[in-house]
C-alpha cells in the first residue's frame, strides 16, 4: 500500500501470518500499531487493519523490509534483511517519501548495516528521504507501551509536518 509523494511510508518488518492470512498489515490483534497512529495523531480515528487503504489520504503508506510471512520476525535470516534493505532503497528511491518510518530498530540496524542506530530520527538518507527508527508494535515488544510509542510517533508526526 504505497504510492509517490508520501509524507510517510511506514515500513513494518515482514508480514505476520495473520497479515498474510488478511492481507491487511499489522492485522494481528495484539498489534498496536494501528492505536499508536491513531494516539500520535497520523489518523483522525483509530483504523482498522482492513482499512489500511484509507491511510493513502493522509499522505501515509505501509511496506515491508521482507517479504516473507512468518509467525515471529526472529525466523528472518540477516541476509532476508540485507536483501529486504536493499530492496527497500530502491522502492524509497522510486516513490520519494519525505520520511521513510522503519517500524523496529532491530529490523533497520540489521537491513541498513546500522548496527549502532537507536530509536528516532537517522543520519543516513535515501536521496532526498530522511529515515526514522520506531519501535516496533507488536504485542511482544514489551519494552514500549502503547502511551510510550505514541510520543515517539508524534516526535515523527511533527517532523514530518514541519519538512
Amino acid at each position: 500500500m504505497v504510492a509517490s509523494g508520501l509524507s510517510v511510508l511506514f515500513c513494518g518488518i515482514n508480514p505476520g501470518l495473520m497479515t498474510a492470512a488478511t492481507g491487511h498489515h499489522f492485522a494481528r490483534p495484539g498489534n498496536r500499531f494501528w492505536p499508536v497512529l491513531h494516539l500520535s495523531g497520523f489518523t483522525p480515528r483509530r483504523l482498522r487493519p482492513d482499512e489500511q487503504e484509507e491511510l493513502l489520504t493522509y499522505g501515509l503508506g505501509i511496506t515491508n523490509v521482507v517479504a516473507r510471512p512468518t509467525a515471529r520476525a526472529d525466523e528472518l535470516s540477516p541476509e532476508e534483511y540485507r536483501e529486504g534493505g536493499r530492496l527497500l532503497v530502491e522502492k524509497v528511491e522510486r516513490l520519494a517519501p519525505r520520511w521513510l518510518a522503519v517500524v523496529g530498530v532491530t529490523a533497520y540496524r540489521t537491513a541498513f548495516g546500522e548496527p549502532k542506530a537507536v530509536i528516532g530520527p537517522q543520519d543516513r538518507t535515501i536521496g532526498s528521504t530522511r529515515i526514522w527508527a520506531l519501535p516496533n508494535p507488536s504485542g511482544l515488544n514489551a519494552h514500549w507501551t502503547t502511551a510510550t510509542m505514541a510520543e515517539e510517533f508524534a516526535r515523527l508526526r511533527k517532523a514530518a509536518e514541519a519538512s
